[in-house]
């Protein structure tokens, strides 16, 4: 690896999706946002869903992703998630129906527990995250 660059790794449960140097990397962690670069303290983050922006060459490079866990150590940056999709590969119709359909069950349910209601509300997240990544085609 050169010196300075990070090595991003995401794995979802079908494939590995990228596997490249960067500068940088930036994440939608389950207590907020976060970044990372070279020399970055080791650090395990439970994800959201949401948009995973990095860095490489100078320019940022957006992905949608789903729930997971980041592994942050010896300049190696480890993204296990249920879903990775790049702009090109995100159905936009489809995102904005999944969310409209989610959000829908989640204002006029009147009955859910506590896990059913995370699971709606991070589909919400999940669709919102690939419409907002879609617009950088």
């Amino acid at each position: 690896m050169a010196d300075g660059k990070l090595l991003l790794e995401i794995v979802t449960p079908d494939r590995r999706a990228l596997s490249t140097e960067v500068d940088e990397v930036r994440a939608p962690g389950l207590q907020g946002g976060f970044g990372v670069r070279t020399g970055h303290t080791p650090f395990l983050s439970a994800l959201r869903p949401g948009e995973l922006v990095y860095v490489a060459s100078g320019a940022e490079h957006h992905l949608a992703i789903g729930t997971g866990f980041a592994q942050v150590s010896d300049n190696r940056v480890l993204v296990l998630t249920e879903l990775a999709e790049r702009p090109e590969q995100i159905d936009v119709a489809r995102a904005q129906s999944d969310a409209a359909s989610a959000t829908q069950e989640l204002t006029t349910a009147t009955n859910l527990d506590d896990a059913t209601y995370e699971l709606r509300r991070a589909e919400v997240e999940r669709a919102a995250a690939r419409i907002s990544v879609a617009r950088h085609v």
